[in-house]
């Protein structure tokens, strides 16, 4: 197999809500407007996000034992001290304040007015490693 694009599709309450969340704090941009669905896309290597309208007929939760109701949306980014003062900045929703965890990843998340958590990590191998 040779994955050639990848999307992550999100089902959400306010589609508009969310793609200005996404192109105002994190680059992306629409590439297409429609009833169904609203494509964003970047220039660099991360996926596409397709934001739906919640199909109201499909349950909010999985069946016990079945699935992840949680998601999170993960991009290992450069920079991440910088872009954690840009999206304080900007009022970005950040839920999780800039932190290092011990193995060297440094993260933060932030979530957007439809409940989608987003996590920004930075890979900085630990004093001495």
């Amino acid at each position: 197999m040779n994955v050639v694009a990848s999307t992550v599709s999100l089902h959400v309450d306010d589609v508009a809500a969310s793609s200005r969340f996404f192109t105002t704090h994190l680059g992306f941009r629409e590439i297409e407007v429609v009833d169904d669905f609203t494509w964003l896309g970047r220039d660099d290597s991360a996926p596409d996000i397709l934001l739906q309208p919640r199909d109201l007929e499909l349950p909010s939760q999985p069946p016990c034992g079945h699935g992840s109701a949680h998601v999170i949306v993960s991009f290992t980014v450069t920079g991440i001290a910088g872009e954690h003062e840009r999206l304080r900045r900007e009022g970005a929703n950040i839920t999780l304040s800039l932190r290092q965890e011990r193995w060297g990843e440094w993260l933060l998340r932030l979530t957007d007015p439809n409940g989608v958590v987003v996590q920004l990590v930075e890979w900085v191998p630990p004093a001495g490693a």
